[in-house]
């Protein structure tokens, strides 16, 4: 097998299914650790349809000169798995233990946090090491939020793709298997970072799944398919990587030493996310929102046949309708699944504080990285009165008219001095840096 693979399922898709240029043209260094070969291939052709392994090989020899070495032992090691289970105080949900497919209660590896902890579910590392003892795999859960450069990672990943990310990192000792046959409900990518686990992937039965439909909604259909000829059946060893997309069925054994990877969960956004929304944003109509007739048997569908076809013929009559406003009110309500599921680069509080107090005119800034924002357009009815509106995940700011070049100019990505913002004086440019540095949209380079 070539160390590359490259397989999709069974069945037609659409051409543009899961297609997407955001970030073309760019370096997209995150995606770029993960997969190999050319990115805007894999942008179109394999994401949402197909699996992906990538080899430490190949992922080297794009990675000549680049920051990071082509492994991910920067990322994630043993070393960091025991200093979580031993020293970062971790509570539930953050750990989960299982073996064979069945989850440990939690009861039995946490207890009382001890003198000054009024808390009773934090991890205890001696019995979390009898588990393992025992062959039971260890998921740190939420590693995005509790070890930094995997919290960097996820951050940038999210940002690059244009949907949220999380990451876990499954601990598996000698061969041994943490869960049986099974697939996701978002895409991942699975980056081995220490010893070797042997995967099995089959197609789907069930492409494309949403949120609402587990793998256990098909239990008997993937019993079959996981014992047919598996599409992939490869070792991971330090530094591949392995892109599967959701409805895909996996399943993972350690070899002959303890095994760890970091499986990265893409929640993405899909066309159903659009069909929500659609029907969310006609909550305003008085018609759709009617009640039923009192006494009707919800039960009967020949009770309910009138009222479902009345309102698929408003549906149909509302949607074909003109629109302006539309995809703004379906842009608003996707926007939200988007920018609240990753919190951006983290910052040092003091720090931070310090730096929005002691800005002047000499203050280099840049955009905080993975921050969702949209600089409102301009008004061309002047009911803003020009004001420069900056819209992010849980606020909205206001700055004055005549700042819209500088505050473009902060956000553009690029590190930016405020005594050098274009339209403004060298100190009204210190007074936008030092309220953007509070408000948390700007970090002191």
């Amino acid at each position: 097998m070539t160390t590359e693979t490259t397989v999709a399922p069974a069945g037609d898709r659409s051409p543009d299914h899961g297609s997407t240029d955001r970030g073309a043209g760019h370096a997209r260094p995150a995606l770029r650790r993960l997969v190999a070969g050319d990115l805007d291939e894999f942008a179109a052709a394999a994401w949402g349809r197909e699996a992906r392994l990538s080899r430490a090989a190949d992922l080297a020899k794009h990675a000549e000169g680049a920051e990071h070495p082509p492994a991910f032992g920067d990322l994630f090691d043993l070393a960091a798995v025991d200093e979580l289970l031993s020293r970062r105080g971790l509570r539930t949900p953050f750990l989960r233990i299982a073996k064979q497919g069945t989850v440990v209660d939690s009861r039995h590896f946490t207890g009382e946090g001890g003198v000054g902890a009024e808390v009773s579910d934090q991890v205890h590392d001696d019995r979390v090491a009898a588990l393992f003892a025992e062959g039971h795999t260890v998921v740190l859960q939420g590693v995005h939020r509790t070890w930094g450069p995997v919290a960097d990672l996820a951050t940038e990943l999210a940002a690059e793709l244009g949907h949220p990310a999380q990451t876990n990192a499954y601990v598996t000792p000698a061969s041994s298997q943490g869960f049986s046959a099974h697939y996701d409900v978002h895409d991942v990518f699975v980056l081995q970072v220490a010893g070797t686990k042997r995967w099995h992937v089959h197609a789907p039965v069930h492409p494309d799944p949403l949120r609402s439909q587990p793998w256990n909604d098909h239990a008997d259909a993937v019993a079959t398919r996981a014992a047919e000829e598996p599409l992939i059946d490869e070792v991971l060893e330090p530094g591949d990587s392995l892109y599967l997309p959701r409805g895909y069925l996996h399943s993972a054994t350690a070899q002959g030493e303890v095994s760890a990877h970091l499986t990265i969960g893409v929640h993405v956004l899909t066309r159903w996310a659009l069909v929500d929304a659609l029907l969310n944003a006609l909550t305003h109509d008085p018609e759709l929102r009617g009640s039923l007739p009192l006494g009707i048997d919800a039960a009967d569908p020949a009770a309910l046949a009138p009222h479902v076809e009345a309102v698929a013929a408003r549906l149909a009559e509302t949607l074909a309708a003109p629109d302006p406003r539309r995809t703004e009110r379906v842009a608003r309500s996707v926007r939200r699944r988007v920018w609240h599921g990753n919190r951006p680069e983290t910052v040092a509080p003091l720090a931070q504080a310090a730096a929005a107090t002691g800005a002047d005119a000499s203050t280099t800034v840049r955009l905080r990285r993975g921050l969702h924002h949209r600089l409102r357009p301009e008004s061309t009815d002047g009911t803003d009165g020009a004001a420069v509106v900056l819209e992010l995940p849980d606020r909205t700011l206001t700055l004055p008219a005549g700042t819209r070049d500088a505050v473009a100019r902060l956000l553009d990505g690029d590190p930016a001095r405020a005594g050098d913002l274009p339209g403004l004086s060298p100190e009204d440019g210190a007074v936008v840096v030092r309220r953007l540095l509070r408000e948390g949209v700007l970090v002191p380079v």
